[in-house]
């Protein structure tokens, strides 16, 4: 059965347009609730289900808050509000408190006028498949509501911020610190705005923030993740040691270093698996996904590190290293998962690994991807008509085919449906960047004419 609803990181789309609309969210948090009732959660004999709710800093996310709150009511479970709260801080308060599930109000790195629900079970993981199904199926069905004396509470959780700080500096080993260090962050106006600088700061660390003045309508607008020039202009004119740049609820990661050289997720997942075989001795595996560059792939195998490639999207980077038994894996985008630290992508977490494999080898991250050379990538999104087949295309195949024979084992081209947006991605790889370019924007205008 395919989902309805949900994408590869939940419920996402424009505020005021279906689904992200109150009386829709309202249901959801119904059906959610529903369900969640149904399956028993982590909630003690005779006592409601619990749910934690947490948001990103979107003007939209006070709306939908008190729309899941409801729903979640009048399902009789019982409500925990922590405000604004990356995404992985209610991934870990979930599963600290041992609550039921945890909810996200955020859109991620979108623009502010998106925004989304996303799900959290007990373990602090992403919902399985088969929950996402039985809460839609759950929409389906009239929304009523609990008796009186069945009706889920809610209150506010005050300490959330101080627990998530304590718990990502947990994960930075305890004989480092970051004295001396200066560090320029950007939190995107989004939701570590107030949590990430404390957590260098209380490490040592001298941090000079920036994106951190959320007004509601300004969360990734030319800050953060996936705008990182804003990044390198700061760690140039703070003459800083290092730059860190997360995104909107803060589950990914780009860096840039002293010179100004930006280091994405690929990179950082290089960086890393060399730091645990320095330390450990041997990593059995590591995930990356469709986009991530050859590069890094015949790197790691280089190492003797085993790598598998996933969908495009972190649940299953995680689907694939549960799979396989082993630890850490990346997207290019900058969610990296290291299961030893914790259930889901950390921005926050990742950057202090990170930081801890600088100051375990004492090299610079240039010096530590010495000798790793990405292949150029030319990636363009090419909006589409909701529902075109694209796949049955003859045009698109053809012209897939025509740039697959030029390029032979020099590159590669991957199209892909958004998980997130009514776009297709063409991503075309190879060991010239002119033969990048040239290709996907051919593939581009005809996938343009194929879907419009």
């Amino acid at each position: 059965m395919a989902r309805r609803y949900f994408g590869t990181d939940g419920i996402r789309g424009r505020v005021g347009e279906g689904p992200i609309t109150p009386d829709f969210v309202l249901r959801l948090g119904y059906a959610a609730g529903k369900v969640l009732a149904g399956a028993g959660g982590k909630q003690q004999k005779g006592s409601r289900p619990t749910v934690l709710i947490g948001k990103d800093t979107r003007v939209s996310g006070y709306m939908l808050e008190a729309a899941l709150e409801s729903g979640f009511s009048a399902a009789g479970v019982d409500v925990m509000l922590a405000g604004p709260m990356p995404t992985p801080g209610v991934a870990y308060l979930t599963r600290a408190l041992r609550l039921s599930a945890g909810v996200v109000i955020s859109a991620s790195h979108n623009p502010y006028d998106d925004n989304g629900i996303k799900f959290f079970s007990a373990d602090g993981n992403k919902l399985p498949d088969d929950v996402e199904l039985q809460i839609e199926a759950q929409l389906e069905q009239p929304m009523s509501c609990a008796p009186s004396e069945r009706l889920g509470k809610a209150r506010r959780l005050d300490d959330a911020g101080g627990r998530y700080i304590e718990f990502c500096k947990s994960t930075f080993p305890a004989s480092f610190d970051l004295r001396g260090m200066r560090i320029v962050l950007d939190c995107a106006h989004g939701a570590a705005y107030d949590v990430g600088p404390h957590v260098f700061h209380e490490l040592g660390a001298e941090v000079v923030s920036i994106g951190v003045s959320p007004n509601g309508f300004n969360i990734n607008d030319k800050v953060g993740a996936t705008a990182p020039d804003a990044l390198v202009h700061a760690v140039h004119q703070h003459r800083a040691d290092i730059g860190i740049a997360l995104d909107g609820d803060a589950d990914r990661l780009q860096i840039v270093d002293a010179a100004g050289r930006l280091y994405n997720g690929d990179e950082l997942l290089y960086v890393l698996v060399k730091d645990r075989i320095a330390t450990d001795g041997k990593v059995n595996g590591a995930v990356g996904t469709l986009m991530t560059n050859m590069a890094v792939e015949v790197a790691l195998k280089e190492m003797g590190v085993q790598f598998v490639r996933a969908a495009v999207g972190d649940r299953y980077v995680l689907e694939k290293l549960v799979e396989n038994g082993w630890q850490i894996g990346a997207e290019g985008s900058g969610h990296i998962l290291s299961l030893d630290r914790h259930s889901t992508g950390d921005g926050i977490v990742s950057a202090l690994l990170v930081l801890a494999a600088l100051k375990r080898s004492g090299k610079t991250l240039h010096e530590m991807l010495e000798g790793v050379t990405l292949f150029p990538q030319k990636l363009i999104n090419v909006r589409m008509n909701p529902g075109a087949d694209w796949k049955s295309s003859e045009a698109i195949k053809h012209a897939v085919e025509q740039a697959e024979r030029s390029l032979e084992s020099h590159g590669r081209v991957l199209i892909r449906a958004s998980g997130t947006e009514p776009v297709l991605r063409v991503m075309v790889e190879a060991a010239a960047h002119q033969d990048a370019v040239r290709h996907a924007e051919t593939i581009a205008k005809v996938v343009k004419e194929a879907t419009s």
